[in-house]
């Protein structure tokens, strides 16, 4: 499987990609066998086990199967038309998918959170049925959401292993980051240049930069909504917005000549925190790679194009490639799935490849590249992800901040080195699997350890 810049940036909905957007995901693909099966259905089910069950309400998967089983995509998601279908399914207790007939399914009883045993697949696992008049079950599939908006059924995840990063026929079929390097200095091209080459091996040059430029705008509309909208995030937690008070406050302090140099931490939190109070709120948002992870990247992007001498919105292409060839080799070996290894896995890859898309677009050399790369996912690794009440909120969004901040730093470092460092990136990789595997389950997005259960949450 070949991961294109738009699967590591996939247009979805918040506030999971995980949670959210792959099991609307799953939802489609269950109607489409359906659609196609030889059985005439009255009626759908669907558990929802490990990560999904224990964070599901929190992080709105209730919601998010419904609306996928009703026909809701996330690139298409429309806020108003599924709070309509939500209430007359709510009413009737019938769902009516496209290209099928009007089908029971009654929220209340037929959507469990099975609080048991995860599925052995994943931690998010979902299985989805569709029932015969008499009630019983004539079709099955057992979903995972694997992170980032990605779904795989049982068969597939069994057989798949690890994704491949590039099929034969791509002029550099890099999966690791030390083939990565190899090719670059072979060839001479950039880490951008090669990702490109890949890309246009699947769509025409036109395509590719058109969908580029659209991740840029629905990620640069987030951050701007973001900084537009104060009040209190849905939930229960009452959590504040603050990235639009913040943002007030930096603009009436700009120019001062007595402003702390420290304050360019402040824009580069708020831009990452705007995108993840939208994320919380369900709004749009573009996986990067996951929606939890959300705000790192375009908030690195906002920094460098409006605090940085020389930043060109020309080289945001290469920005995203750059950042999305990190991104495959991540998920190539390792994860982006918090509920696999933690947050080391979303918002340390995030920082990795923002890292390593700033290094690139400010002259950094493929090795000063990777090296942004590993010091930026080095320094998350062992987080945790225990968010309070299973809400992307606490300490989500904040983490974004930092993550970003964190990626600046590490791409700065990296350019005043030569590339050559102690630690390559496929090793700072292994070691966030290895420690993911090893990280005990409350920490890995069931909100039954560390701050989800040490903060009251009411």
């Amino acid at each position: 499987m070949f991961l294109s810049v738009f699967d590591m940036f996939k247009v979805g909905v918040g506030p999971s990609s995980s949670h959210t957007m792959g099991p609307m995901v799953a939802g489609a693909r269950f109607l489409e066998t359906l659609r196609a099966s030889p059985f005439h259905p009255h009626g759908l089910r669907a558990s929802l086990h490990g990560s999904l069950a224990f964070t599901g309400k929190g992080h709105a998967t209730d919601r998010a199967t419904i609306l996928g089983l009703a026909g809701f995509a996330p690139d298409t998601y429309d806020a108003g038309k599924a709070e309509a279908v939500l209430a007359a399914i709510a009413e009737t207790g019938t769902v009516t998918p496209p290209g099928l007939p009007t089908l029971r399914f009654a929220p209340a009883t037929d959507l469990v959170f099975d609080y048991g045993h995860p599925l052995p697949g994943h931690a998010n696992g979902m299985i989805l049925m569709a029932t015969d008049a008499q009630g019983d079950v004539i079709l099955q599939e057992t979903y995972y959401s694997i992170g980032g908006g990605f779904v795989l059924t049982e068969a597939e995840h069994a057989n798949a292993g690890r994704v491949a990063a590039a099929p034969s026929g791509c002029p550099y079929p890099f999966e690791t980051a030390a083939r990565m390097l190899e090719m670059a200095a072979a060839s001479g091209k950039s880490i951008a240049e090669m990702k490109r080459a890949n890309e246009l091996h699947f769509r025409s040059a036109a395509d590719l930069d058109r969908g580029m430029d659209r991740i840029w705008q629905v990620m640069n509309d987030c951050i701007d909504r973001g900084l537009a909208t104060d009040g209190i995030l849905p939930g229960g937690l009452k959590v504040r917005r603050r990235a639009k008070a913040i943002h007030e406050a930096l603009l009436a302090e700009r120019g001062m000549n007595l402003t702390a140099p420290h304050v360019i931490n402040d824009w580069m939190s708020t831009y990452a925190m705007a995108v993840n109070e939208e994320n919380a709120a369900g709004g749009q948002v573009v996986t990067a790679p996951t929606n939890g992870a959300a705000g790192v990247l375009p908030a690195v992007i906002r920094y460098w194009l409006g605090h940085v001498p020389g930043a060109s919105a020309s080289k945001v292409g290469d920005f995203l490639l750059t950042a999305a060839a990190i991104g495959g080799i991540v998920k190539t070996n390792a994860s982006i799935s918090g509920a696999e290894c933690g947050c080391q896995a979303e918002v340390g890859s995030a920082a990795a490849m923002a890292a390593a898309g700033l290094a690139a677009v400010m002259g950094g050399t493929p090795e000063q590249v990777e090296n942004a790369a590993e010091i930026a996912l080095e320094h998350h690794l062992g987080m945790t992800c225990d968010p309070v009440k299973g809400l992307v909120q606490v300490p989500c969004i904040e983490r974004n901040g930092l993550g970003a901040i964190k990626a600046v730093s590490a791409a700065s470092l990296a350019l005043r080195g030569d590339g050559q460092h102690f630690v390559p990136l496929d090793v700072a990789i292994e070691t966030m699997r290895q420690t993911g595997h090893d990280m005990h389950e409350k920490y890995k997005e069931t909100s039954l350890g560390g701050l989800a259960v040490n903060v009251p949450n009411c």
